[in-house]
């Protein structure tokens, strides 16, 4: 989001976050970088008198469920502006793969195919366009859902270069120490990770490798996290931390044993752009490094997710080759600049001939329309009268 914000201030765009929901203590404050705030609700009209007074050119949704509860107010008040849904990840997708992790079964499209998907898609379908982070991602929308492409934008983290004068700065092999991972509690698939470093792979590192720690960072560290903490077994609940980069730099090998999950792993991102090389899994690599060699090891079987993370723990030459990798696939995978100029081509384009878009788009206008459901309502609606 930060990312989104930055670009179209790029553009002279003036920009007004609003928000249904209350402000956390971690929240950066948008106010610094001149980002106007304002405060809406759900489900009052006050929305309406704001956006019809506001009249963006553009309105931004972040992921599916605020489309649900703002877009066809946006519609209905201001037909010409573009509505465009920022997915984040394909929330479908992550909470099929958890049902899937929890059945102890295979991920199929049984489990893709869900109530969720049904809101997810309908969100996808009734905007202008949606911006999806992951190639694997697009490629499950136009084969899996038949999304048209002209309603999607592949749009990964857009990240400035890293010149080589500045990777020369960070910290070499020796410099380093420790295990590290990091990650926002708040979502399942970085509680679940944790829970996987504590219950399997930690105590195997921990056999060979006996002084060595895991250092884990993350907001909103409850309770059952922070009991996850252990001193002795060098198995340590950091919690949040102001900079993820001072932390990331200093230590050797991230871990990722990510086993559900959707979109891209900012903590992989976040190993890249400090030099970091890093163990994950196929789920965690998904999207990520293209046809690029990875900045370290992608496994699934934990015993030798373990025997990797050791291998970049102890041997200098592999970490170092993995290090560079990392670099290379910031630089070229998510350069800023390209994906900027690409995003607006898009934008341009489609807002030109915003109609045209929209009558191509049949499937979005049937969803908009307001019938769709009004005769399944109106007749519950007269059956609950009957009962009085």
């Amino acid at each position: 989001m930060m990312q989104l914000i930055r670009f179209f201030q790029t553009q002279n765009y003036q920009i007004t976050f609003s928000s249904p929901c209350a402000k956390s203590d971690n929240a950066f404050d948008l106010k610094t970088i001149g980002v106007d705030q304002v405060s809406i609700e759900l489900n009052n009209t006050s929305f309406d008198v704001f956006i019809k007074t506001l009249h963006p050119d553009i309105v931004l949704f972040d992921r599916f469920m605020i489309e649900e509860q703002f877009g066809w107010r946006v519609a209905e008040q201001c037909p010409d502006t573009l509505r465009i849904i920022d997915t984040e990840d394909l929330h479908c997708l992550r909470k099929g793969r958890q049902q899937a992790f929890k059945d102890g079964k295979e991920f199929d499209k049984s489990y893709l195919i869900s109530d969720t998907a049904k809101r997810e898609i309908g969100s996808i379908y009734r905007s202008d366009l949606s911006l999806i982070i992951s190639e694997a991602e697009m490629e499950i929308l136009k084969n899996e859902f038949k999304v048209d492409s002209d309603l999607l934008h592949y749009l990964p983290f857009m990240l400035d270069e890293l010149p080589e004068d500045s990777i020369e700065k960070f910290p070499n092999f020796e410099e380093r120490q420790h295990f590290i991972t990091i990650g926002n509690f708040l979502h399942e698939p970085n509680y679940d990770t944790v829970l996987n470093l504590k219950e399997t792979i930690w105590p195997l590192i921990k056999k060979q490798l006996p002084n060595a720690e895991l250092h884990i960072y993350g907001a909103y560290a409850s309770q059952k996290v922070n009991q996850l903490h252990n001193e002795k077994n060098g198995f340590l609940i950091k919690g949040f931390v102001e900079d993820v980069n001072e932390v990331m730099k200093l230590a050797r090998v991230c871990l990722a044993p990510i086993r559900f999950g959707a979109g891209l792993k900012g903590k992989l991102v976040d190993a890249m752009q400090n030099g970091t090389p890093c163990v994950t899994t196929t789920i965690g690599a998904e999207g990520m490094f293209g046809n690029l060699q990875p900045n370290g090891f992608v496994e699934d079987n934990p015993q030798i997710f373990v025997n990797k993370a050791i291998e970049l723990f102890k041997d200098q030459r592999t970490w170092e080759e993995k290090h560079k990798n990392g670099f290379e696939i910031i630089n070229k995978r998510f350069d800023k600049k390209m994906h900027q100029e690409i995003f607006l081509s898009t934008i341009k384009e489609i807002a030109q001939q915003l109609k045209i878009h929209r009558l191509n788009n049949f499937t979005g206008q049937m969803l908009q329309h307001h019938t769709l459901q009004s005769t399944k309502f109106m007749s519950k609606w007269i059956a609950e009268k009957n009962k009085s």
